[in-house]
């Protein structure tokens, strides 16, 4: 598991971000505070507080890189 910090401070880029993780067939958790939040519903991210950045959880040792060439729009670290 991989953990990066990532911002979807836009509605458009919550969208695109979903459209971007949906492609791979590996979990995707989105924390923030005590909340745990599949990266894949798209209702979910938005009960989150998307004003600071959140930490995604990868649950895919193999294929890591291209999962994180695809989500560097949305890293900010």
């Amino acid at each position: 598991m991989k953990t990066v910090k990532i911002c979807l401070n836009s509605i458009d880029k919550v969208k695109a971000f979903v459209n971007d993780v949906t492609k791979f067939n590996t979990d995707f958790d989105l924390v923030s505070g005590r909340y745990v939040i599949d990266a894949k519903s798209i209702m979910g991210i938005f009960s989150l507080d998307l004003s600071k950045a959140i930490d995604l959880n990868i649950h895919d040792d193999d294929s890591i890189d291209e999962i994180l060439e695809t989500l560097a729009p949305y890293i900010v670290e």
